[in-house]
């Protein structure tokens, strides 16, 4: 996972992003592999840090990274 070590939320956006990678990760077919749950956790992080607080986005963002990044 990238150094995120200069991040910082608030408890409500840690929620928010937390809420994000469950909804995420729920909509991902059996078995859901460790990377896969890695590669969006630092998407919703990235985005996060770039000052994006929708849920809806958040998640949406990160399934479409992973889509991205698999195809590679």
């Amino acid at each position: 996972m990238k150094d995120f070590s200069n991040a910082a939320f608030s408890p409500e956006v840690i929620e928010l992003m937390t809420t994000a990678l469950e909804a995420a990760v729920a909509t991902l077919p059996e078995p859901v592999h460790s990377s896969h749950v890695n590669a969006l956790a630092e998407s919703i992080l990235r985005t996060a840090s770039a000052g994006e607080r929708n849920l809806v986005d958040l998640q949406r963002i990160a399934l479409m990274e992973l889509q991205l990044a698999t195809r590679n």
